[in-house]
């Protein structure tokens, strides 16, 4: 059979999920319980959903965007 030409190798492929899966924890460290009317949580503005999760979730949507222009060395 003869070699197609894609526009991403393998590597592309695992760098892309890895950031998708960053990506995703901090979107999900980002999420909870939330406060109601009859009771007021105080852990919505803890420092892990508001400073920490957003970071992750950043740096998860960089390394999708590295992944995609890495473009690897030709043997």
């Amino acid at each position: 059979m003869e070699k197609r030409n894609f526009a991403f190798d393998k590597i592309n492929f695992i760098l892309m999920a890895i950031g998708v899966v960053i990506a995703i924890i901090g979107l999900v460290l980002m999420a909870g319980g939330g406060s109601t009317d009859e009771a007021y949580d105080p852990e919505i503005f803890s420092a892990m959903r508001i400073r920490v999760a957003p970071v992750i979730t950043f740096f998860g949507f960089v390394s999708i965007i590295v992944a995609i222009m890495y473009k690897p060395r030709k043997k």
